[in-house]
Order: structure tokens, then C-alpha cells, then sequence
């Protein structure tokens, strides 16, 4: 029987410097995904357990996964930059998968953060000649969130899967009620969880598996 292989940690080069990985491979991949982590200044880092669970749903789902630390995370170099390098420096990891496994159909999960961040990598993408298939953003930032910071961001495709906590402390569900309405975009509350989705991952695993398209 053929397994997904173990995590993998890889170092590779981006615009500040190096840009840490861990690699999640399905035994057969289909698809490339990246998954991006919350909040660097408040303590986010790939290993977050709402980035851990997105990876290996997407893994199960097919797709070579690649979970970057953010600019100044563990072994990544630079500095926050609220997203803007930030930006680069993903689509610098999409660069460098689609190099190690071909152009395969991209997916991008995001938690809070790194939904943001998400949102801004989807609009480049979508100016090239391979806008991503699929997208998961999860409590994503957006409007003024706790801790003083605020997010402009941006539209998604009508097709986004976008999953929010009924009782998220640090993104109100309005906030993300406010920016989805203007798009018609859906999303898919979870009753009683709050921003980290303590005791919820299986849910969120379970949604976002009953939603996805087969690749």
C-alpha cells in the first residue's frame, strides 16, 4: 500500500534570504498547495495546528503541500513586512514547487494571517497564466482585529471556500460577514469555535473535504 511520506523540512532561497518549508507528499500527487500560518508577531509559525491540519487534508486530498515560515519565523530570513514581501516571497515557494513537481493544478490555504496573505498571492496568480484551481481561507483577517491591526482585503474567486469560527475572539465573524456580502461569497460557520478552532479541527477537516472538487 502506498503511504504519504513523512514531513520534510527543506530550506530554500527567496527574496530576503532563506524561506523555511515543511513538505507534506501524497503517494501521488496531483496538485501543489501552499498553506500559510497566522500571525508571525504573534507567535504564528508553520507548525500551528490549524496550518498542520490544512496540510494534511490537502495532502489527502492529492496535493504536494508546502507550508513556508513567514519573514523572520524560524529559519526563514527578513523581516514582517504586513504582507507585502510576503506576498513575493510565496509566490517565490509556488516558483520553486512547480520547478520540483511540474505545473500541476495550485491550491492555497491560509489561516488569519496568512489568509490575508492568501488573498493577495490569489490576485497575483490570477494575473499570470496559472491562477490557482482552488482556495481555503480560514478566520481570515479582515477589518479591524484584535491587537490594534487592520486588513484591507482582497476580493476571491466566487468559488473560495471561506470557513470562520461562530465565536472567533480575534476576527469578529462580522468582520468577515462585511467582506464577503459585496463578493456573494458564502461562508461556512463553525457553531461554538473560536479562532484557533480548539476542539474543531475535525470539523474543519470535514468541511473542507465534503467541498473539495477531486482533482
Amino acid at each position: 500500500m502506498n503511504r504519504p511520506a513523512a514531513t520534510e523540512s527543506a530550506l530554500i532561497n527567496g527574496p530576503a534570504g532563506a524561506i523555511e518549508l515543511l513538505i507534506d507528499t501524497p503517494a501521488d500527487v496531483r496538485g501543489i498547495a501552499l498553506v500559510c500560518h497566522p500571525h508571525p508577531l504573534f507567535h504564528g509559525a508553520n507548525t500551528n495546528k490549524v496550518a498542520h491540519t490544512l496540510a494534511r487534508v490537502l495532502r489527502d486530498l492529492g496535493y504536494a503541500v508546502v507550508r513556508p515560515n513567514f519573514r523572520g519565523v524560524g529559519k526563514s530570513a527578513g523581516t514582517h513586512d504586513n504582507g507585502h514581501a510576503e506576498t513575493d516571497d510565496m509566490l517565490a515557494v509556488l516558483s520553486w514547487a512547480e520547478s520540483r513537481w511540474g505545473s500541476l493544478p495550485i491550491a492555497l490555504g491560509g489561516f488569519s494571517f496568512g489568509a490575508y496573505v492568501q488573498t493577495r498571492v490569489a490576485a497575483r496568480l490570477a494575473e499570470s497564466v496559472a491562477p490557482a484551481q482552488r482556495i481555503v481561507l480560514v478566520g481570515t483577517a479582515a477589518g479591524y482585529v484584535t491587537g490594534a491591526r487592520s486588513y484591507t482585503t482582497l476580493p476571491v474567486p466566487a468559488d473560495t471556500l471561506v470557513i470562520h469560527g461562530e465565536k472567533d475572539e480575534t476576527v469578529p465573524l462580522a468582520n468577515v460577514m462585511e467582506w464577503a456580502e459585496p463578493q456573494e461569497i458564502p461562508v461556512v460557520v463553525i457553531p461554538g469555535a473560536d479562532h484557533f478552532f480548539h476542539g474543531r479541527l475535525h470539523i474543519l477537516r470535514t468541511v473542507i473535504e465534503r467541498a473539495w472538487t477531486p482533482l
